[in-house]
């Protein structure tokens, strides 16, 4: 496994959405999908707006693996389930602060119980 750039990791955070194409179990990706993305330090987190249900995250799950784009940056990644509460509290936070903007609508479901048991770390292959 390597490490995130700085140039990467402030690329990809200040994008407004990544897309995420998780690899089936064949190894062959499911079709791009946009969703949010946000970074804690040194690492970057997704969930999935629709909790364990999301078609996208259960591909992830199933595979731990998937090919994300933003911010000009392409990348294999390895996906990590977060379940440490600390790091969900910050993560919650860095929802809102980055996407407020977007409403309680969007931003109130991806920081519920049910999205945050879907936190995955994104660690660059």
């Amino acid at each position: 496994m390597t490490t995130w750039t700085n140039d990467e990791l402030d690329r990809i955070a200040t994008a407004d959405e990544l897309q995420i194409a998780p690899l089936r179990g064949d190894g062959t990706p499911r079709r791009p999908l946009p969703i949010w993305v946000v970074r804690d330090g040194d690492n970057l987190y997704v969930r999935s707006y629709r909790g364990p249900d999301g078609a996208w995250y259960r591909t992830a799950r199933a595979s731990h693996h998937a090919r994300i784009t933003a911010g000009g940056i392409e990348k294999d990644v390895v996906l990590t389930e977060e379940s440490d509460s600390g790091i969900n509290d910050r993560i919650d936070a860095a929802y809102h602060t980055k996407y407020d903007r977007f409403g309680g609508t969007y931003v109130t479901p991806m920081v519920a119980a049910q999205a945050r048991a879907t936190t995955f770390k994104l660690l660059p292959q």
